[in-house]
């Protein structure tokens, strides 16, 4: 009788997410904006994929890889919101072992596709700006479909050891989360054994990810810099910094999100817990919101597709 007691306990088949600990009584009313962001978030994204889908002239690299960020941003946040919704509305906490895995796979492995794709795009622009005359000849659509294959390779393989290790823990501490969705170092904690090597890998792929995503990005946009500050009138340069400041925008978004959350969990032992939550939330939701703002209000031709339907269908 008592090893079937620790066998289902140390091997729970289910795990239980509090939501926003804390603020319980206040879940309704925090899933509004929630759910606002999320909408917008899905609608923004669809219709950039729809119009670089209607409009021939947007079929180059550059709307590839921004196609390739939005489905990116709407997996990554339908990967959790929907389940957070359902704590909020329904107080439907209950998720399944296997559920909770999958689901801290997913984040971690289209959160680094989101990382690399930035250094994709930084790197089109770079050949785009630096070396116009092959641009066109080097970065082909195929080039572009195999450099997306890659980039979700490197996220899956990358996060593959933290989710393998993950699944090999003992749990016998509880099987309650304080979060609103499974995470990584939060399931981490409720095990029973040697963590050590689960905590320094997912450490690792933060930091190195990180890390090499803001180097290469650096040295990229140092060249851009370069070759715009040495045209040879002031309005060439304001025209061509123009056109790649959305990229610069998007990336803002998402590091300033990404490293507030990073540091306020690593470091800010004495913040509330529910703002921990809150701002981790917030970091799945900014970026795929913005994302489609940023591109439509800085991109000429996207910010004018939809208004070129509407007049079509007036007239």
């Amino acid at each position: 009788m008592s090893d079937s007691n620790t066998t289902d306990f140390t091997n729970p088949s289910t795990f239980t997410l509090l939501g926003i600990p804390g603020l319980e009584v206040a879940h309704v009313w925090i899933s509004i904006p929630f759910y606002t962001v999320y909408a917008i978030a899905i609608l923004g994204n669809f219709t950039t994929l729809l119009i670089v889908k209607r409009e021939p002239i947007l079929h180059g690299s550059m709307y590839y890889f921004l196609c390739m960020l939005a489905v990116t941003v709407l997996a990554l946040c339908t990967c959790t919101i929907p389940k957070m919704l359902s704590i909020f509305w329904f107080n439907y906490r209950e998720i399944d072992f296997s559920a909770c895995l999958t689901q801290i796979y997913f984040i971690h492995c289209f959160s680094v596709v989101e990382f690399v794709i930035f250094i994709a795009m930084a790197f089109n622009h770079y050949a785009g700006y630096c070396h116009p005359r092959r641009h066109s000849t080097t970065v082909t659509n195929s080039m572009v479909f195999k450099i997306g294959l890659a980039l979700v390779q490197h996220g899956g393989m990358l996060v593959l050891p933290a989710f393998l290790l993950v699944r090999q823990w003992p749990y016998c501490r509880t099987n309650i989360i304080p979060r609103s969705y499974c995470e990584h170092i939060a399931l981490v904690k409720l095990a029973c054994g040697d963590i050590h090597i689960s905590s320094y890998y997912g450490l690792f792929v933060v930091f190195f990810v990180t890390g090499v995503d803001l180097f290469f990005i650096a040295v990229s946009y140092i060249q851009i810099l370069r070759a715009i500050f040495s045209l040879p009138t002031k309005d060439a340069r304001l025209k061509t910094f123009e056109t790649c400041s959305s990229h610069l925008c998007a990336i803002l978004a998402f590091y300033i999100t990404d490293l507030f959350s990073l540091f306020t969990h690593q470091f800010g032992s004495k913040v509330p817990l529910h703002f921990h939550i809150l701002m981790a939330n917030m970091y799945l939701l900014v970026s795929p919101m913005l994302n489609p703002i940023i591109y439509g209000v800085r991109t000429k031709q996207i910010r004018d597709e939809p208004l070129h339907l509407f007049t079509h269908k007036g007239t």
